[in-house]
């Protein structure tokens, strides 16, 4: 921790004070005041809703955005979740804070447990205690992995496990229903009566609702998520006197939906927005499951990561209304890049083309799935130009259907091509000039740096003025 102060500190001294225009280039850029209202609307929503909030770290990898997440000011419990354990590793020194703070902590290894990450887990469950490590299991053979955590993290710091259940992603986790199911549930629970685990919940991620494309829609994938993880919690054989189950559900467009107007506690109808007198709306239903659920005595728990930042993925989702909580001007993060060179006519019907340097490397090389049913005819690039330094048109309320203006249609390793899409005139650009590219997957765009340089769009006539930097961790 204290190497990464000391490089913050250097790049700090070497960045913060200068333009946008002055710095070298490609270069990953945050606006902390986006990123403050993207964090500040999940918290509101959560807490209005009273449900558990665990947030993501992966998208990120730093100290500063977590502190954002988790509210920095709150007395709430600090439940984050890491891809890589370097990730855990490396956020130890802020949950201590945070508990020495008097509030309760917890990190969850969001992958199904590797014996060969015992001995680096058990050491950050050692500095956490009691309770401040959580790891995930969707196979019976990972059990044996839990008892030797546990004697390895020494101080009767037992492991806390999520039982990880697959509800249509098909990425990782147990199907409800299925034997597999069953059995790892039993045993798991064997597990903690022999005082390997302490059964801490079950858990799902729908990554399939980044394929929804309709306003709203990713709610119906969020009731799925409540709906499959209630089925297990129903049929499991737990203990009397147990504690309370964890039901943690989530990715950024089911979360995100929960800030829809109508699970509004004071809502007096979950259609009423809409005028709608069909209590079977997705809203109705996902807030009458929240209900049943904390009724029965469960603890309702929603997750998620790159929305603090999104990109150009999450507006395709639609996940929230597309024309005023879920816009282009919402997206917290940019890529910095120049023109090295214009091609007049080089482009489909004489269009132009111009080469930046941003390529593979730096801008990430993930699409935006195309659900068209004309194929081809939706957005396909690899990331759009902001209208920052070019008047390029932002993505509108259409979008992925609709899209024009310059974008990244070629790319490899260290080329990125900028091509013209769409009937309008051209805007032209020029060779130097500097663009911000949305990326994709803001997740990605990260992972090819070692630090963001943020500004802050509150400061107006300043808008461009670097105000900090932030390393980030990169690795395994």
């Amino acid at each position: 921790m204290a190497g990464s102060q000391a490089s913050k500190k250097a790049l700090q001294a070497r960045f913060v004070g200068k333009s946008l225009h002055e710095v070298g280039t490609p270069a990953v850029v945050l606006d902390l005041a986006k990123l403050e209202a993207n964090c500040n609307l999940m918290l509101e929503a959560v807490q209005r809703l009273g449900l558990g909030w665990r947030c993501h770290i992966k998208t990120h990898k730093t100290i500063e955005l977590t502190r954002l997440q988790v509210g920095d000011k709150s007395t709430t419990p600090v439940n984050v979740m890491v891809s890589t354990v370097l990730e855990a590793e490396n956020i130890v020194p802020l949950l201590k804070e945070y508990r020495e703070a008097g509030r309760k902590v917890n990190v969850l290894y969001a992958f199904p447990l590797l014996g060969s990450y015992v001995d680096r887990l058990a050491r950050v469950s050692a500095q956490l205690g009691a309770d401040g490590l959580s790891v995930l299991v969707d196979h019976t053979d990972q059990l044996p992995h839990l008892a030797a955590l546990a004697e390895k993290s020494g101080g009767g710091n037992r492991p806390a496990v999520f039982l990880k259940i697959d509800m249509g992603y098909g990425r990782a986790g147990v199907v409800p229903g299925s034997p597999e199911c069953g059995r790892l549930a039993d045993e798991l629970l064997r597990a903690e009566s022999a005082g390997a685990c302490a059964f801490l919940g079950l858990y799902c991620h729908a990554g399939h609702s980044y394929a929804t494309r309709k306003d709203w829609e990713a709610m119906g994938l969020l009731g799925e998520e409540f709906g499959a993880l209630q089925r297990v919690a129903k049929g499991l054989r737990r203990p009397a006197g147990s504690r309370p189950l964890v039901l943690s559900v989530g990715a950024t467009p089911t979360a995100t939906a929960i800030q829809h107007p109508d699970l509004d506690p004071a809502s007096a109808s979950a259609s009423a927005s809409s005028g709608s007198s069909d209590a079977a709306t997705p809203a109705a239903r996902v807030k009458s499951l929240i209900a049943d659920l904390k009724a029965d005595g469960f603890l309702v728990e929603v997750h998620a990561g790159v929305y603090p930042t999104l990109d150009l993925q999450q507006l395709a989702t639609h996940s929230r209304d597309a024309a005023r909580h879920l816009t282009a001007s919402a997206i917290g993060i940019s890529l910095l890049a120049e023109v090295a060179s214009v091609y007049p006519g080089r482009g489909p019907g004489g269009s132009t083309q111009a080469l930046v340097n941003a390529g593979t490397l730096a801008l990430g090389r993930e699409p935006c799935q195309d659900l068209g049913e004309v194929p081809g005819r939706h957005y396909a690039g690899w990331g759009v130009v902001a209208p920052w330094n070019t008047g390029n048109p932002a993505p509108g309320p259409g979008f992925p259907a609709e899209h024009g203006g310059w974008q990244v249609t070629k790319i490899s390793q260290e080329h990125g091509i900028l091509g013209w899409v769409g009937g309008e005139k051209e805007i032209p650009l020029h060779v130097g000039q500097r663009v911000r590219i949305w990326p994709n997957h803001a997740c990605v765009t990260g992972a090819g740096h070692g630090w963001y340089i943020v500004v802050d769009s509150r400061n107006e006539g300043r808008e461009d003025e670097i105000v900090d930097v932030w390393p980030r961790w990169n690795g395994w």
